[in-house]
């Protein structure tokens, strides 16, 4: 039997895959709770540098599996309390979602969670939380307003209607668009580049970048001058003549 997740890493990458291809990649218990352990596997692994989610097949994921709601856990599949954004959000290394197809309400929540999207021309998003009667739980209500803006997104979630490639790139959902058969190439080759950076002034950059979540923009401003100078009094130490 095929496992519902696989991950493979190599030269700084790490590849995490949706595998159930004949359920469109909708998630089950074990899928989520192998999910969950390969992101805190790329957040643990210090030959991990950047890693990227996509799904196997025509879709990236389309959320819950109904046939197992109710049967299976599915809102905390390890028994440990916590849930996807807790989980993602606790690693603080680059997380690319390659979105090959479908990226429905949960799917969808779960290419928000990502630092950034690159999209196959196939690809295709849609919010349906309020056609199927389930409550948004993984930041949909957030993540995709901040990603799209508060009006286009409230168009998506309350028509329940479907975005193809296209309008995700021009409403600045996605980064880009590139052919169905160059997709993982293309987003191998910008996780590449991350790889090739100064890695402790790229994870400082992201994480400046991230303090605007919770911050004003003239607090976020001052964490950065005030990091810089930490920088510069670093340097001026390292300097030194010994």
């Amino acid at each position: 039997m095929e496992k519902p997740l696989l991950f493979e890493s190599a030269n700084g990458i790490a590849v995490i895959t949706l595998n159930r291809p004949e359920k469109r990649n909708c998630f089950n218990q074990q899928l989520l709770a192998m999910l969950f352990d390969a992101i805190e596997e790329v957040s643990r692994n210090d030959a991990i540098t950047v890693a990227i989610i996509t799904g196997n097949g025509k879709s990236f994921c389309t959320g819950i599996d109904l046939s197992v709601l109710g049967k299976e856990d599915l809102f905390d599949p390890r028994g440990d309390g916590k849930e996807y954004p807790d989980v993602i959000g606790a690693c603080h290394k680059p997380v690319i979602g390659a979105i090959n197809g479908h990226a429905i309400t949960g799917g969808f929540e779960i290419a928000l969670n990502c630092d950034f999207l690159i999209a196959s021309e196939n690809a295709v998003f849609g919010d349906t939380h309020a056609k199927v009667g389930i409550h948004p739980g993984w930041g949909m209500t957030q993540l995709l307003q901040q990603a799209v803006g508060r009006r286009m997104a409230k168009q998506m979630s309350l028509t329940c209607q479907y975005i193809n490639a296209e309008q995700a790139l021009h409403c600045g959902l996605v980064n880009e668009v590139v052919p169905a058969e160059k997709l993982m190439p293309r987003v191998m080759e910008i996780a590449s580049q991350i790889c090739a950076v100064n890695r402790e002034m790229m994870m400082t950059v992201k994480g400046v970048i991230e303090y605007r979540n919770h911050a004003t923009l003239e607090q976020a401003y001052a964490n950065e001058r005030s990091e810089f100078k930490k920088w510069v009094e670093k340097m001026s130490e390292m300097m030194k003549p010994k």
